[in-house]
């Protein structure tokens, strides 16, 4: 096959007749084989053709980890529609105002989300059909979504451009401003796939996914989703993260690898010590999403004897650009090696490479860099330079060709002129005994233009003062580097996907100062 022609759906029916009677998905109540989420999908399809829908057009994918989510994300695609995948923590005035910018006309969700798809739907104009999973009790305008899983149409077969048609519209975070819509073709995530099969070594039939990450965040939909129904895994859809209840399922189901961001291994690792054997059957672990904290990555490996091998990759490349050599040597701190298919380079600000060992801009350039964003141009065009995605990670990479995250470029403190990176700060308060998590934040000060500032989790019934928290940043820190201000909290706030949410603890602060 040459992954030129090829779209989702090409690899999707080939993973259904090479794996057809294999488990595809390892669902609460029933274990999907291959084919059957082939046939549940092409129902889907058929059901959405006959309502009108044609290639091209947007649909809001509005549901939590299930094989319900993977069978409506494959229906939609196979109608040769677009999915808009949404995450299950915006408010619904922010989701009505994604799909009204997508132009999305038709929403299926999950039936527990009837209060909020109801003011989803009374906001978002563009919709015309709206269908619901669960058929107790339908709102009035709302289909059951169970007339698409059964319907006996005809499947489409829709002429798509693998390069040009869109099989995604993944909206990113927003962290100023709107979310914008990254536009991902079938050509972006067809090699994204490969590029994970081949870096990941996963083997068809035998490799199950653990997927604890929201399906609708980049990193889950392509390594927990996308990637295992093309290439023949199986994948395991945990609905809500919870350290204690994945023993009972590790049990049950012997996932192979769990892929997971930061945070939600260093909730993990609180987790009794008679929890450790249950984690037996995992190969291996891959950390995505934020940085790693190295603490956080050597407690884990010394409590569970799992390697966790770092990767990286924003959502405008599919997402998945770099991770440390599986089986091969793991440099903490280092996100690895470009996987199959994929460049980066360090650039400055003049888009001009920095020598080996020099901090830039990591900037990406690959068949799974985004179309573009979603009616947006100029955003489009700032955000490259040339055929090179800028990825606003800034960074640097050895004489090896590991490559390492030093910080979000938007995250850097300039304190009187000098850069502070809050990740080095970060990773020095992560060693230190009493404390669970932090994060550290630039805040503007009149004096000094920014000053850092420390946000602290300590353990139970532990109090740090900040005189003691200052003393010990000064013996692995600069001066300008030390925090000026410490607040211990009893948790940090946290988006759906699982990772420190630094904008709400800046909106914690501005309230605190009266900002």
């Amino acid at each position: 096959m040459y992954k030129d022609d090829l779209t989702l759906i090409d690899l999707a029916r080939n993973a259904a007749t090479t794996f057809a009677e294999s488990p595809a998905i390892f669902d609460t109540d029933k274990t999907w084989t291959f084919a059957e989420i082939n046939a549940a999908s092409d129902r889907v399809a058929a059901g959405l053709a006959s309502d009108g829908f044609k290639t091209g057009d947007r649909i809001g994918l509005y549901c939590a980890n299930s094989a319900a989510y993977a069978i409506c994300y494959f229906g939609i695609l196979k109608a040769g529609c677009t999915v808009i995948p949404l995450h299950l923590l915006y408010h619904p005035q922010e989701l009505a105002w994604i799909l009204n910018d997508g132009e999305a006309t038709g929403l299926i969700y999950l039936g527990v989300f009837d209060e909020a798809a109801s003011k989803i739907r009374e906001q978002a104009t563009s919709l015309k059909h709206s269908y619901r999973l669960g058929a107790d009790d339908l709102p009035t305008g709302v289909q059951n979504a169970t007339v698409l899983l059964g319907a006996q149409g005809e499947t489409p077969s829709p002429e798509l451009d693998p390069n040009e048609s869109l099989a995604c519209i993944l909206y990113t975070s927003g962290t100023t401003g709107r979310p914008k819509g990254a536009m991902l073709t079938h050509r972006n995530l067809v090699y994204n796939t490969f590029s994970v099969r081949e870096a990941m070594k996963l083997t068809p039939g035998e490799d199950r996914m653990l997927v604890v990450l929201p399906m609708f965040h980049a990193f889950a939909s392509m390594v927990g989703l996308l990637f295992p129904l093309c290439h023949g895994c199986a994948l395991i859809p945990v609905a809500r993260f919870d350290p204690q209840a994945l023993i009972d399922i590790m049990q049950k189901y012997k996932p192979t690898v769990l892929p997971a961001v930061p945070s939600m291994f260093n909730a993990m690792l609180r987790l009794p010590d008679d929890a450790v054997p249950h984690f037996d059957c995992l190969r291996f672990c891959i950390s995505g999403g934020a940085a790693m904290p190295v603490e956080v990555m050597k407690k884990f490996t010394e409590k569970f004897g799992k390697v966790i091998y770092e990767g990286d990759g924003p959502t405008e490349c599919s997402p998945v650009t770099c991770v440390n050599p599986i089986g091969g040597e793991t440099r903490i701190g280092s996100v690895g090696f470009p996987v199959p298919d994929v460049e980066m380079r360090i650039f400055n600000e003049a888009g001009e490479e920095m020598p080996t060992g020099e901090i830039g801009e990591i900037c990406v350039r690959a068949p799974s860099v985004m179309k573009g964003y979603w009616k947006q141009p100029e955003e489009t065009k700032a955000s490259f330079f040339g055929d090179w995605f800028r990825t606003g990670d800034l960074g640097q990479v050895d004489t090896e060709g590991y490559f390492y995250i030093v910080d979000r470029k938007k995250d850097m403190v300039i304190v009187n002129g000098m850069n502070v990176y809050p990740r080095v700060v970060e990773e020095i308060l992560y060693t230190h005994p009493q404390i669970v998590e932090c994060a550290v934040i630039g805040v503007a000060h009149k004096s000094h233009g920014e000053i850092p500032e420390a946000w602290v989790v300590a353990e139970a019934g532990v109090t740090l003062t900040a005189a003691d928290l200052r003393k010990f940043c000064q013996q692995h820190l600069g001066q300008h580097e030390i925090p000026r201000r410490f607040h211990q909290i009893d948790s940090l706030p946290k988006n759906a996907n699982g990772k420190i949410n630094k904008r709400e603890i800046r909106k914690q602060g501005e309230t605190e100062r009266g900002v």
